[in-house]
């Protein structure tokens, strides 16, 4: 009869892969070749793709405070709404059902059986690590926006380069991952048609540090979730950051019968979560964690069926 429910269950979760799978293809437009759509979502993924079909909303919000490529500061409208509407209907339910960059710690957390998990205490401290990433961002993309308007902005430019104009994506590993990098892979295998090998291998060793920075951040973010189940998304995510805040006040929420509950000798549903949500901590009548993805692991785990979802 165990066997049996837990097969049944699992079935939530593998219709969550399957969309994430889809989201992620359709992000890039790798099959629909749709080309741009005017839709921002609050999920980590890049502008840099030019088969983009849809853009990173806190990107965006960046570079329209920046006034990128001589547009002008412009008030990031769109953006916020992109955050402030998907976090009132549904939380942070597309960390767990959408984003490609959550996507891609998932297939890299089947690499390792045993996950290593930090103490209580130091998770609970972590946390606040995305809240700073969050904060540092859009202090620097403020006060150069403030700079741009009083006409100040030269020496701020000049001495932050880049980071000016996209702070925190100018180091995203997600930009890396998905942009950054197959731009590079396709430049060089179209060196490899003008010249020879070593010279367009050279030509990789010539690549300015900035890269080498943004591949080591990257790499060490993979490495990162390989071992730490959602690491990037549970301590240093700044769209997390976000969405938790807006998790709070979601119409999207979970509910825990007590009845079915056997809390006092089943934890399976807080052990199968990957954000390490204390869910038996929390209001049963309905709960909306911040740290919350809405995977439902949760609901996949507890063999009493005494977590579902309740809207509103």
């Amino acid at each position: 009869m165990r066997a049996e429910i837990r097969q049944k269950l699992v079935k939530f979760n593998t219709v969550r892969r399957v969309v994430q799978f889809l989201s992620f293809i359709f992000f890039g437009a790798v099959v629909f070749n749709l080309g741009a759509l005017p839709l921002l979502f609050p999920v980590l993924w890049t502008l840099g793709l030019e088969q983009n079909t849809v853009g990173d909303a806190f990107t965006a919000v960046q570079l329209m405070l920046s006034g990128w490529e001589g547009f002008g500061v412009v008030f990031p409208w769109l953006a916020l709404a992109s955050f402030l509407i998907t976090g009132v209907l549904v939380g942070k339910s597309l960390c767990g059902w959408v984003c490609p960059f959550g996507f891609i710690q998932e297939l890299l957390g089947f690499i390792k059986r045993k996950h290593t998990e930090f103490s209580v205490r130091t998770h609970e401290s972590m946390v606040y690590a995305k809240y700073a990433v969050l904060a540092i961002s859009l202090f620097i993309s403020l006060t150069f926006s403030a700079s741009k308007v009083l006409g100040v902005s030269r020496t701020y430019e000049d001495a932050l380069g880049i980071f000016a104009y996209t702070p925190f994506t100018a180091l995203s590993p997600a930009e890396t991952l998905f942009a950054t990098l197959p731009k590079m892979f396709l430049n060089f295998r179209n060196a490899l048609l003008q010249v020879a090998f070593w010279d367009a291998v050279s030509g990789i060793a010539s690549l300015p540090p900035l890269f080498w920075v943004q591949f080591v951040i990257m790499a060490g973010v993979l490495v990162f979730a390989a071992l730490v189940p959602r690491g990037w998304c549970k301590y240093f995510c700044p769209h997390g950051a976000i969405m938790a805040v807006l998790n709070r006040v979601s119409f999207l929420g979970l509910r825990r019968d007590l009845v079915k509950c056997a809390k006092g000798e089943c934890r399976l549903c807080v052990e199968a979560c990957p954000m390490r949500v204390r869910i038996l901590d929390l209001p049963w009548e309905k709960f909306s964690d911040p740290e919350c993805i809405y995977c439902m692991k949760c609901v996949d785990a507890c063999e009493n069926k005494a977590i579902r979802l309740k809207y509103p």
